[in-house]
């Protein structure tokens, strides 16, 4: 986006583009969000800002009146594949607070200068001061939502002691950690979070609408008993992170006021509460912009009937990449259910986890449980079982090290050298993993049903199948979500078949 087209979304005060950049003004010294009810100022006075760490940087404290850190994050560091999007995914993740800017570096293929000259160039910050607003940002969601002693939320969201964590607040906000939580639109959540190792909490998650809850059903068909929970309109499961297992259960309610996302957090150690919310909002895809997704998508005739009943569809994301791949390995050329079933059996591997509730005991079995004895519990062709066995022996060992930093190139370049990995491995990781916006997984079979299906759906005269690319190339950058829309119809189709065959009478033989 330009300059005007920005002014123009500021002057409209479009909600959609809250969190994808930040308006300043020069006159007043505060930064907005660009749906801000404020009076829109004089465009000479105004300078946007990709991050609001480069707001920060330049002198510019947040808004108290629209707080532009309660916003969705920008959906740009999925469509970026470059160096400064992989590297806002790893500081989102917690790289920085777990292993400093040169780990981050490490991981990207960079010195620690480099990095900071690429990111100040691109973003307008460098990587301490990117993990600083992520830190800051942390803070004031769970200043508002939560009980938390404020002490345990500085330790929380990363900061390393009381003081940092009282400064930086005052820089951001020009206000004291209190002031802050006083601001408050909602009731707080019940107090239970103590200084233990082990914390639980409530938050309401922000997203920008439409949302389509079907992520919950694609994840609820996928579910591992004892691992994971799902449900039409909610999602739980346990999952261990660096400093310790955590368990956590989001719900969507349509009918109330705001249709919020609630997350229960029933426990975590704090220091991995900042890495959590990052990955449960790449899981649910928290910071896609639907509006631009949609109208992408139905402006293919193939497409329109689909995204005007689904309007705001998600693409589910990784909570743990190693997990994925390894259950993307096993989950090609058979059906979900299929995939399901033998998964179910591979997570006897797996340890229980300490701290289990509400059937939720049990923890995916990590790389070496697998490749140790976990792949004696798989069945079907020994090939199979081979190759799900070397790439958790190859994850393991470390020669295998791939996630949230790497883009499609690379992904490629560390999984297709292994055996029984294609190029719809490669692209269902990368959608689910990076969030890779523009992967279309021409030889599934569920997305070729779909298309089937979607053709037959089409009311009046059907479209000349030369006026339109089979890799459905016109929604680029959004095939991702393409591919999402031909899963729903083909298990539409197949839900319909059931039920038809179902209902048809038997013939009695007399």
């Amino acid at each position: 986006m330009d300059f005007w087209q920005r002014y123009r979304a500021i002057d409209a005060r479009d909600t959609r583009f809250d969190g994808q950049f930040y308006t300043a003004v020069r006159t007043t010294g505060i930064y907005c969000r660009p749906s801000c009810p404020a009076r829109t100022p004089k465009a000479g006075n105004v300078t946007f800002y990709e991050t609001s760490a480069a707001a920060h940087d330049a002198g510019y404290r947040a808004c108290k009146r629209c707080l532009p850190e309660a916003v969705p994050g920008t959906p740009a560091w999925n469509l970026r594949s470059d160096v400064a999007g992989r590297a806002m995914r790893l500081i989102n993740d917690g790289v920085i607070n777990r292993d400093g800017v040169e780990g981050l570096a490490a991981r990207l293929g960079y010195s620690s200068r480099q990095l900071n000259r690429i990111l100040s160039h691109e973003l307008g910050a460098g990587p301490l001061s990117l993990a600083r607003a992520s830190r800051a940002q942390t803070a004031r969601t769970l200043l508002v939502s939560t009980s938390m002693k404020a002490a345990d939320i500085a330790f929380a969201a990363g900061f390393s002691s009381v003081r940092q964590f009282n400064d930086t607040m005052g820089e951001v906000f020009a206000m004291t950690p209190s002031a802050l939580r006083a601001t408050a639109r909602h009731p707080k959540a019940p107090a239970h979070a103590a200084a233990s190792p082990s914390t639980a909490l409530t938050l309401n998650l922000p997203y920008r609408e439409p949302f389509d809850p079907g992520v919950f059903g694609f994840l609820a068909v996928r579910a591992i008993p004892g691992i994971e929970e799902g449900s039409a309109n909610s999602y739980a499961r346990t999952l261990r992170l660096a400093h310790g297992d955590a368990r956590f259960r989001v719900d969507w309610d349509a009918g109330a006021p705001g249709r919020p996302l609630v997350l229960t957090i029933g426990a975590v150690d704090l220091r991995d509460l900042p890495t959590l919310l990052s990955r449960i909002r790449r899981l649910l895809d928290l910071d896609a912009d639907p509006v631009a997704i949609d109208n992408a998508l139905g402006s293919d005739p193939r497409l329109a009937a689909s995204v005007a009943a689904a309007p705001g569809m998600r693409m589910p994301g990784a909570v743990d990449p190693q997990e994925l791949l390894v259950r993307a390995m096993i989950g090609q050329q058979i059906t979900v259910a299929a995939a399901r079933t033998a998964l179910i059996q591979l997570s006897a591997a797996g340890s229980e986890s300490l701290v289990p509730a509400d059937g939720l005991h049990r923890l995916f079995p990590t790389a070496e449980q697998i490749a140790g004895a976990g792949y004696e519990l798989l069945r079907g062709p020994q090939r199979r079982i081979d190759a799900v066995r070397g790439a958790a022996a190859a994850m393991a060992s470390g020669a295998l090290d791939f996630g949230y930093g790497d883009d499609l190139p690379s992904l490629e370049s560390k999984l297709l050298p292994l055996a029984g990995v294609g190029p719809w491995t490669v692209g269902y990781v990368a959608m689910r993993v990076i969030g890779a916006p523009d992967v279309f997984l021409a030889n599934d079979a569920a997305v070729r049903n779909g298309i089937r299906s979607l053709g037959r759906d089409q009311q009046g005269p059907a479209v000349a199948g030369d006026l339109l690319a089979p890799d459905f190339r016109e929604v680029s950058p959004w095939r991702s979500y393409a591919t999402m829309h031909l899963w729903r119809a083909a298990a539409g189709a197949q839900a319909a078949a059931r039920s038809a065959k179902t209902a048809t009478p038997r013939k009695v033989t007399p």
